[in-house]
């Protein structure tokens, strides 16, 4: 099977295609024959080496994310068959030879969830990572359920920071769906555009000098939720448009800075500050997590495109290189790479 593969930190030239043998599933894996593999920052981020990661292990196949179909089902596997097409999620954490850069992957069951029919592999390749951070940032403050559901938010107002990205573009479609008034907020008119079409109910400029109180007209009493992707830059903005008993749910920290709080108005508020990230999350939020996305897709939420709110950019797998190039460098979109056939 063809596999796009690393044995070395550094720039998208390090990864390279090669051969590998098709591997057979243990107990409690899957193999799936990957149709689209999605990329997302975390990848070239463990590509370079963030986070002081030790040297990889031969073979490395990044990606964490993808859809395909169930080739072949381990010992004790229960809930999937040979045929069932499905997403993956957390492809290569703790496995980083079973990245979804290649034709065919090893999953841990628990890892894979059923894509519905009429829902597209683009679709499936989309969610993992940035769905899954969207669903832990909108569930984790005590004042709202821990479960995403239509009616779940009802009466919630949720601000989205960086509505255009992936992780962005999830939950105002994930809040949307679950009642919720969302908020967002974004560099440009052109992305501003993006995020009204993934559903969001205002779409605001964060270059704005008056973007607070226009926060705060919506919101007199202060937002519910924010979902905040630049946490430096906008912990001002965020202690002034939170709630008294607000959460603020941090998954990034974009366009940089030191997070530096002040403690008074955060006291004041009695706020919340949730920093979340997948790898360390329990596995039963992720389990939860996967759960009500699937249920999302059947009601036909989280759907992506430009017309969606989320550009696509589709690279073939041998060019998993200028994919990573293409993430790295900020594109506007979702990148996806084409692994193998639909049929």
């Amino acid at each position: 099977m063809k596999s796009i593969v690393y044995t070395r930190h550094g720039s998208p030239d390090v990864l390279h295609l090669v051969d590998r043998d098709l591997p057979e599933p243990a107990a409690g894996e899957v193999r799936v024959r990957v149709v689209v593999s999605g990329v997302n920052p975390t990848d070239w981020k463990k590509r370079v080496g963030a986070g002081d990661e030790a040297a990889t292990e031969a073979d490395s196949v990044p990606s964490q994310d993808g859809a395909g179909v169930v080739d072949a089902v381990g010992e004790g596997v229960d809930g999937l068959s040979v045929g069932d097409r499905v997403w993956i999620y957390l492809a290569a954490h703790e496995r980083v030879t079973w990245g979804t850069a290649q034709e065919f992957t090893l999953v841990p069951a628990d890892r894979v969830a059923v894509l519905p029919a009429d829902v597209s592999f683009d679709v499936g390749a989309s969610l993992g990572v940035p769905a899954i951070t969207a669903h832990r940032a909108l569930t984790v403050s005590d004042a709202w359920p821990a479960r995403l559901s239509p009616g779940a938010l009802s009466g919630a107002t949720v601000l989205v920071s960086g509505g255009a990205g992936a992780v962005g573009h999830a939950a105002i479609q994930l809040a949307r769906w679950a009642g919720a008034t969302v908020i967002t907020t974004v560099s440009s008119a052109e992305k501003a555009t993006l995020t009204t079409a993934a559903g969001a109910h205002h779409s605001l400029l964060y270059t704005d000098a008056a973007v607070a109180s226009t926060i705060r007209s919506i919101a007199p009493d202060g937002v519910d939720i924010v979902v905040e992707v630049a946490a430096g830059v906008n912990a001002g903005l965020d202690a002034s448009v939170l709630r008294t008993g607000g959460t603020v749910a941090i998954y990034g920290n974009d366009r940089g800075g030191t997070l530096a709080l002040e403690f008074r108005p955060l006291l004041e508020l009695n706020a919340r500050l949730q920093f979340v990230l997948l790898y360390t999350v329990d596995t039963a939020a992720l389990h939860a997590a996967a759960s009500d996305i699937t249920a999302a897709l059947v009601d036909g939420v989280l759907p992506v495109g430009a017309e969606a709110g989320l550009p696509l950019h589709r690279f073939a797998l041998e060019s998993t290189a200028a994919a990573h190039a293409s993430v790295e460098g900020g594109v506007v979109g979702k990148v996806l790479v084409d692994v193998s056939s639909a049929g």
